[in-house]
């Protein structure tokens, strides 16, 4: 098997999801050179990976700019900055591992899946759940018939209070000008799944949600611009920024807010830092519970929700079919199928030490796969087939705009026209 040699664009958190699998498997994947503007986070990669100084780049166009230095581009960059690395990247020659979401624009996602097909290269979307053992037994489950044919599915996206808080409402998601709307930056992983699961495209959709709680006129009285400067509600405030980023546990969501993992320098983050705002001061405006309902061409119907209001950071799912049942929680590994005879079967999946149930492992090994092949098969994540999930997120997010239902064919058309 042929090791495949890749740069990475972006070493922010995501980055930190796929390189681990160059260290496990050494064989198979090496990363040669790096493009990250923060200093420290583009040497902790390189210093870990053993890139060379000369193939350590502050910006990617310097590094795209260079000859071919690898197989393959994973692009791990913020949201609104997908579009133009991974386009060059593909004129470049390299096969492209993207992260979601594909672009911040429905146009820009279908300007990707042709320039894929232009320059016929691997072009994969980091949509992992779909390489998880939990859904993928579900399709499964689905695709032998254990629950007749399926006919409706309930698939909520439990977002958790305290993750609502870190990356939708302080952090680099919370605002749709300058990343992208939630059902897109959070939700195009769910679109994917029940476009997977339903086995056929999406015709129509509505959607419904706001942004209720986190703003000003919701802050408890007395309460300042940041935590640290005299909160009267800390002690009972969930929210609480030391709460959640002045304890032990200095991994993720932690590790985000800033390079010097010291209490000093995480105090100095919250301080001086977005992560330290009080929740009902902040600059967000991304919705905080929504829903989405959907209706696919074989007439199974769909009902999505997401709400930032939950204790767990949980997916949980039921898929209701003409034999019987199926429900599951990813955050417990279990799927139970209960069938109209009585029949009553719960399977109980192993624990992965790899991120999202073992999606994260799981896409690297399909994209190397793919590479190795030089293109000749396609991915369970294609741009192609992930070009779908991301034009329904766009979608839900213009019927929750304007409170109308979206005919998928003519809102693909209306993209076109512009």
């Amino acid at each position: 098997m042929k090791k495949i040699k890749a740069v990475l664009i972006g070493a922010g958190s995501r980055s930190t999801a796929y390189g681990p699998y160059a260290i496990n498997q050494p064989d198979e994947l090496q990363f040669v050179a790096v493009a990250e503007p923060d200093a420290e986070r583009r040497n902790r990669f390189a210093d870990i990976h053993g890139i060379p100084e000369q193939l350590r780049f502050s910006d990617y166009k310097e590094l795209l700019g260079r000859e071919l230095l690898g197989d393959a581009a994973v692009i791990c960059t913020h949201d609104k900055l997908h579009f133009d690395p991974a386009v060059k990247a593909l004129e470049k020659g390299y096969h492209v591992l993207l992260e979601k979401p594909m672009a911040a624009t429905p146009s820009e996602c279908m300007l990707l899946a042709e320039a894929a097909e232009e320059y016929d290269r691997v072009f994969s979307i980091c949509h992992v759940l779909r390489y998880t053992d939990f859904f993928g037994t579900i399709k499964k489950l689905l695709d032998d018939g254990r629950i007749g044919k399926l006919i409706s599915i309930q698939h909520n996206e439990n977002v958790a209070f305290w993750h609502q808080a870190h990356g939708f409402v302080r952090g680099g998601f919370r605002n749709s000008d300058e990343s992208s709307p939630m059902i897109l930056s959070k939700c195009c992983h769910d679109m994917d799944i029940m476009l997977w699961l339903a086995g056929d495209d999406c015709v129509r959709l509505s959607s419904f949600g706001t942004l209720s709680h986190f703003k000003p006129e919701n802050a408890p009285v007395g309460a300042p611009a940041r935590c640290l400067d005299g909160c009267p509600v800390e002690k009972e405030c969930p929210y609480y920024a030391p709460k959640q980023y002045l304890s032990v546990n200095t991994g993720w969501p932690t590790s985000a807010i800033c390079n010097d993992m010291s209490i000093e320098g995480r105090t100095k983050a919250l301080r001086e830092g977005p992560y330290g705002r009080c929740v009902y001061h902040c600059d967000n405006n991304v919705v905080d519970h929504q829903v989405v309902n959907l209706e696919f061409a074989n007439e199974v119907t769909a009902a999505f929700t997401m709400c930032a209001f939950t204790y767990e950071c949980n997916r949980t799912i039921k898929l209701m079919g003409t034999k019987g049942e199926i429900r599951g929680s990813m955050l417990k590994n279990e799927i139970e199928i209960h069938n109209f005879t009585g029949e009553h079967e719960i399977i109980n999946l192993q624990q992965s030490q790899y991120g999202h149930g073992g999606g994260d492992f799981g896409l690297m090994r399909d994209f190397l796969r793919l590479v190795q092949g030089d293109g000749e098969a396609e991915g369970l994540t294609s741009v192609k087939k992930s070009v779908q999930s991301h034009i329904m997120s766009f979608a839900a997010e213009k019927a929750r705009l304007e409170g109308t239902v979206i005919n998928i064919k003519e809102y693909i058309e209306s993209v076109k026209n512009n």
